[in-house]
Order: C-alpha cells, then structure tokens, then sequence
C-alpha cells in the first residue's frame, strides 16, 4: 500500500512545537521536584539531624560528668591539680630561712656560740640566745649586728641597705664568761629566694650565691 502524507507544513510545525513544549514542560517538572528534593533534605539535615547530634554530644557531656563524680575522691584529686598549678608562685614566695646559718657564721666572733634560734618569719623578728667568752666579744657581735650591710647581687655599693635594726641585748657576765639574748628586727628581702644577696661588714663581703666570704 502506499502512504502519502498529505499534511501540510504549517501542521508539521505545530507538531514538533507541541512536542517540544511537551518536553520542556517534563524537564521543568523533574527540575523543579529535583530541587525540591533537595531543599528538604537540608532542611532535615538541619533540623532533625544537626539536633540529635548536639543532644547526643550533651548526652555524652553530662554522662561524663556523672562517671567523674561518682569517682570517690575526685574532689580531692582536683584540689590537689590546682594546687599543683600554684606550687611555682608559693615556692618564689617562700623564704629562704636556711641562709640564717650563712648570715650567723659571717657576723659572729670566733669564741661565740648561739645555742637557741627562734624566727619569725611573718613579724620579721629574729632571737638569738648564746654565750661566749666574755662581755666583750658579744658586744663584738651586737656591733657585727649593727654594722651589718646588703645589696642585692650585680647592684652597685651605692644600694647598701642595714640587714638588721632594732637590736636589743640582755647581757649577764663577766671576762671569764657571758650570755646573751638578742632580739632584731631583720629585712626580709635577705631571705629573698629568688634574689642572691651580697651581705658586707666594712672590707668583709658573704656572697650567697656563691656561698663563700671574701
């Protein structure tokens, strides 16, 4: 059989436009429910599954914080933590009352003996009570006390500053035999463990970081 197409061209164009709409009019429905699609995907991203994994991390917060408290002792173990983290600074504030010892033995006459040593860190106040051979000698050291000078390490001779004031002597004896009791007041930058302290009785100088008199 033969076919003949017996349709015009202007019927031709209408198809194939028609056709064409058609197609754009389904890529635009595909498009459209494609974005769609994906809007609410981030938005139950967002909404629903962002939520549940901050709720599930406080969760997990405060179930930590439940097993730490439950620790017996934890209190206790945090307490000594922080005050680990203060050793540094209580350590630089902590006087050096060892170097009293140094101090004695550079101001004191070689016939004196101190025999009790009471020190008051807070009050600056220190004690001594000994004996020595004579009257003389423990005035030796009271004048020792008094003429007793420091400055700090690498200073100039210019900073000299007393070490000890407000000596006070109770003195029993005689040339065969004395004792004593003196009470002074002492600069606590002497003690200083962060400083090193040249002490000096006129040409005689004790150095403390050295450890040796000159």
């Amino acid at each position: 059989m033969i076919q003949f197409n017996l349709l015009p061209d202007v019927k031709k164009d209408y198809v194939k436009a028609k056709r064409a709409k058609r197609l754009i009019v389904t890529s635009s429905i595909f498009a459209s429910g494609a974005s769609i699609a994906v809007v609410l995907l981030l938005f139950s991203v967002v909404q629903i599954a962002q939520k549940k994994h901050i709720r599930d991390l406080t969760n997990d917060i405060k179930s930590a914080e439940t097993r730490i408290q439950s620790i017996d002792g934890v209190n206790k173990v945090l307490t000594v933590q922080n005050q680990l983290t203060e050793l540094p600074s209580l350590h630089e504030n902590k006087p050096e009352t060892s170097r009293i010892f140094s101090y004695l033995t550079f101001v004191s006459p070689s016939n004196l003996t101190v025999s009790a040593l009471d020190m008051s860190v807070t009050d600056s106040i220190l004690t001594l009570q000994g004996s020595a051979d004579t009257i003389a000698t423990v005035n030796t050291f009271v004048d020792n006390l008094k003429a007793t000078q420091y400055q700090l390490k690498g200073a100039d001779e210019s900073t000299l500053v007393a070490a000890f004031s407000k000596i006070n002597t109770q003195l029993s004896g005689d040339n065969d035999g004395a004792s004593f009791k003196i009470s002074l007041t002492f600069d606590p930058i002497i003690f200083n463990n962060t400083q090193e302290i040249i002490m000096k009785i006129g040409a005689q100088s004790f150095d403390t970081g050295a450890g040796e008199q000159q």
